[in-house]
């Protein structure tokens, strides 16, 4: 007796269309067939029937109708999210094709977290380039709240930084290169910078540069300033741009949070300080995060051993 997937595997290698995957997913975005198929430049009913016939093929409803528009099930959003890998590595594959034809050896995406952005990652990059001269390679900045989606749908190829928590580990591997601790940094001019046995409370009059809301740090930072008689910094900015935070501490007496490695370098050269004040909060893994589901390019391949190496000199 054929199974049930046997059957569904079988109707779709031989019926389904990228045309339906593009559908489908365009109508994932708009929630609505008629903006969907204006994207695709098809007739409404001409969408509406790829859809059922989807459902036909796939045996489940992917869309609850409703007034305003229709909304995924749990069916289609599983469908949405293997349909963008798949038209993701059809495009990655177009892509990889052109560079070659280009002259280029490869093509990279990568997500970066504020952890891998001062030395890790461009230590890392710089050697691929040395060994790959034409290679393409492409960074893409952000928060784990932001580069994870893409990961998963396949528009980047690995996040380099902080690994995640266990809210985006569905569908991820993950290798870790080293742990991290969180330093609280300053301008070299700060009332603090050189002063020895600092608690919170030397810290509490000044201002602060935080991570922003969405990220693992910042609940733990709000943890950990709840505990301090509900402590609320007096001013304070959030931002993940380092280019913006060393520009700011060297302006104002403010106090930023980040990974140990980030500014060591800049607090070698006198451009900041970092404050004598142990973080009691914040220390993780900093590692790879890849979709388990994808397979990387050479060129990406290449990259993770540049990165392994990369962190093995920082420890």
């Amino acid at each position: 007796m054929v199974s049930r997937h046997t059957r569904i595997v079988e109707k779709v290698q031989t019926r389904l269309k990228f045309r339906q995957l593009r559908l489908l997913v365009a109508v994932g975005q708009h929630q609505n067939i008629q903006g969907a198929a204006r994207e695709l430049n098809v007739s409404q009913p001409a969408a509406t029937k790829m859809i059922k016939d989807l459902e036909l093929d796939f045996e489940v409803q992917l869309f609850d109708r409703t007034n305003r528009g229709v909304i995924p099930t749990a069916y289609g959003e599983a469908l949405i999210r293997q349909g963008q890998l798949i038209l993701a590595q059809v495009s990655n594959a177009a892509q990889e094709l052109d560079d070659l034809n280009d002259g280029s050896s490869g093509r990279v995406v990568i997500g970066s977290l504020l952890a891998a952005s001062s030395g890790l990652l461009p230590q890392a990059i710089d050697q691929l380039m040395h060994e790959r001269p034409h290679v393409a390679v492409k960074v893409v900045e952000g928060t784990n709240d932001a580069l994870m989606p893409a990961l998963r749908r396949g528009a980047i190829d690995m996040v380099v930084g902080r690994l995640p928590t266990h809210r985006h580990r569905d569908e991820i591997a993950q290798s870790k290169l080293f742990d991290e601790t969180i330093v609280a940094v300053t301008g070299p001019d700060h009332p603090l910078a050189g002063q020895s046995g600092l608690s919170f409370e030397d810290l509490k009059p000044f201002g602060w540069i935080l991570p922003p809301p969405e990220t693992s740090l910042r609940r733990q930072v709000d943890m950990f300033f709840g505990g301090q008689g509900m402590y609320a910094p007096a001013s304070y900015v959030d931002s993940v741009s380092f280019l913006i935070n060393r520009s700011l501490l060297q302006r104002r007496p403010l106090i930023c949070l980040m990974p140990r490695h980030v500014p060591e370098q800049d607090i070698a050269w006198g451009s900041l300080a970092r404050l004598d004040w142990q973080v009691p909060f914040g220390a993780g893994p900093v590692g790879i995060s890849l979709n388990a589901k994808a397979r990387l390019s050479p060129a990406a391949e290449a990259l993770i051993g540049y990165l392994e190496q990369a962190a093995a000199e920082q420890l």
